[in-house]
């Protein structure tokens, strides 16, 4: 069996219309279309609870590559001598392992990620990528406001230096890592096995599709092109019709991302890559868009849109296409379950992931009781099941406590209506998982105590 795990960056699970039946996720901003996604889908095991564990972009990597949480131990950082990657395991294994990517974390220097696989191809450019070092033609004015710092100035103009001479759809980046991607499964088709790992850095930001996807803004709107916005308080620096604006730049982004993979989808199943292959499509986290009052990812920012992602399974020959499980998975468990599949599943006794193999094979509807999700530098933990989502805050910050059935928007804080969910859901993890080791917090009113030593 075959392994082509396709991972993007930055896609929100509620943007996927296979998870939203085509909804619009803002008012004012129409529904973001991602029909190629959806196709692919109705052939996939969809999972409606997988998430990751420590963020952002290289602690879910690592999780994904290595079987083992990052959240207690590590934050972004450097494959170490003793990690042992999904590719240097297949590798062994006579795997003839590729990894095409655009995203530039990866290949930083002594990062490592690329190790353990026979070859390695790197699109430049992405995001502040420190590719061109010549100033951009374009003025960087018409992609800010006046209230963007020199920083943020900065990281536009690198990014506009980058992309000067983008002028045809396949000269973007996502284009680019389906285009090489489609090569490399064409000229690898001779071996017996192949892994081919396809990391696509879109839709991260910053946000800027082509034309022709620029479909989701204001036809009207005539203020600047905010393709990067910033962090902290949107309505600080941004105002209403300028953040509508953004939200409409990241659906257009998706609805390219969607519309580049319906080549690589293509190709899979021209070169019969569906019949003999396990294909993994997913993202390592969503995208706050101000949903909670602030664009970009964050320690504090605990909510389903930076935590929700799509993550769909291909079987080969689309075995139980369609089926939804609704059962929790961390990406811990992604490289255990494929070991699994592939039939080297005596390798996960090393790992801390364990295997939801069951779980495609419809043997069993259930996995992990609880999941924890937070940036190893932060002091925020949400720890979350199928229907409740607790957020530890820093002292002296009320913790929050949703019900993800009734209020999926993460609107209404119950945690003084129903403290004892909260203090089931804190108790689900040790303090091993938590950066303060003991601490002590009020609730919103004052009516819900609970300290990390001990719950009342």
């Amino acid at each position: 069996m075959n392994l082509i795990f396709i991972m993007l960056d930055s896609l929100r699970q509620d943007h996927v219309s296979v998870y939203n039946q085509g909804q619009p996720v803002f008012d004012g901003v129409p529904a973001c279309k991602t029909p190629n996604i959806d196709a692919f889908a109705s052939e996939c095991i969809i999972f409606e609870n997988a998430y990751p564990s420590g963020l952002p972009t290289m602690p879910v990597r690592y999780e994904l590559m290595t079987g083992h949480f990052s959240l207690p131990s590590r934050g972004w950082m450097p494959l170490t001598p003793y990690d042992v990657t999904l590719a240097e395991v297949l590798r062994r294994e006579g795997y003839v392992c590729g990894l095409i990517s655009d995203t530039y974390h990866l290949r930083a220097p002594n990062m490592n990620y690329h190790r353990g696989f026979n070859s390695y191809e790197w699109i430049r450019g992405q995001e502040y990528d420190p590719w061109f070092s010549s100033p951009p033609r374009r003025s960087v004015d018409d992609y800010v406001n006046e209230n963007y710092t020199p920083e943020w100035r900065a990281r536009v103009a690198q990014f506009l230096a980058n992309t000067d001479d983008f002028k045809e759809e396949s000269d973007w980046f996502i284009a680019k890592v389906v285009d090489r991607a489609v090569d490399w499964l064409k000229r690898n088709r001779v071996h017996k096995r192949i892994f081919l790992w396809i990391d696509s850095f879109e839709p991260h930001e910053p946000w800027d599709p082509p034309k022709r996807f620029d479909t989701y803004t204001d036809p009207n709107y005539k203020g600047p092109r905010l393709i990067l916005p910033m962090g902290g308080w949107a309505k600080e620096w941004a105002t209403d019709e300028q953040i509508r604006f953004i939200r409409g730049l990241y659906a257009g982004e998706v609805s390219f991302v969607d519309h580049c993979l319906k080549a690589l989808f293509e190709a899979l199943k021209d070169f019969g890559y569906f019949d003999d292959s396990l294909i993994i499509l997913t993202a390592d986290h969503g995208h706050p868009l101000a949903d909670h009052g602030k664009f970009l990812k964050g320690t504090d920012r605990m909510h389903s849109e930076l935590l929700k992602v799509p993550f769909l399974v291909r079987m080969p020959g689309g075995e139980g296409g369609g089926r939804r499980v609704k059962a929790l998975i961390q990406f811990p468990d992604v490289m255990p379950t494929i070991l699994e599949l592939l039939g080297f599943g005596n390798n996960n006794i090393a790992m801390h992931g364990k295997s939801f193999a069951s779980l495609l094979r419809g043997e069993t509807d259930n996995h992990r009781d609880a999941v924890i999700c937070g940036y190893h530098e932060g002091v925020e933990r949400c720890i979350r099941d199928e229907t409740w989502s607790f957020v530890q805050r820093p002292e002296g910050q009320p913790d929050e406590l949703y019900n993800l059935v009734e209020d999926p928007k993460e609107q209404r804080n119950l945690i003084d209506e129903y403290p004892e969910e909260a203090k089931r859901l804190y108790a689900q993890f040790g303090n091993i998982f938590r950066r303060a080791p003991v601490r002590h917090i009020k609730g919103v009113q004052g009516k819900y105590e609970m300290s990390s030593a001990s719950i009342f």
